[in-house]
């Protein structure tokens, strides 16, 4: 399949969400303020990156994202909109690498957040799904899945 034919550098999507609770780093363990958490901000930029590519894969592909590489700059507080934004930049077979960028407005004053590369594969969801089942075939039963 040519992936050229529906994804093309250019592409964009852009979306905004409000940061709650769920989204602090108090509230994910990843730092001691109640800030956007950067896992959250990586979440939101795998979210727009998905969403551009799902309008514009053939039905039955799918992406997935296989690389982040983001700086977190400023903080993000709770209530606050993140705007976040993904363009394709490339494609090298199935890999599409994106830009990412987050942003905040906070009384009319516009502050980059977040920023970086952000790299996906597209895949054929029925091969993904039959992968998926026969690792889960595998899984010990009674298997201490508790974590930290």
């Amino acid at each position: 399949m040519d992936l050229s034919k529906t994804v093309q550098p250019g592409l964009t999507h852009e979306a905004s969400f409000m940061v709650e609770v769920k989204d602090l780093a108090t509230h994910v363990g990843s730092g001691a303020f109640g800030v956007l958490a950067t896992p959250a901000m990586i979440v939101l930029m795998e979210k727009v990156s998905h969403a551009l590519l799902a309008q514009h894969l053939p039905k039955g592909y799918s992406s997935v994202g296989t690389l982040v590489k983001v700086h977190h700059l400023a903080p993000t507080p709770q209530g606050a909109t993140a705007h976040v934004r993904a363009d394709v930049l490339d494609l090298d077979g199935f890999k599409i690498t994106l830009s990412v960028q987050a942003w905040d407005e906070i009384d009319r004053v516009t502050e980059k957040f977040g920023e970086g590369l952000h790299e996906h594969f597209m895949i054929n969801e029925i091969g993904l799904k039959k992968r998926v089942e026969e690792k889960k075939l595998k899984i010990p039963q009674g298997a201490d899945h508790t974590g930290l």
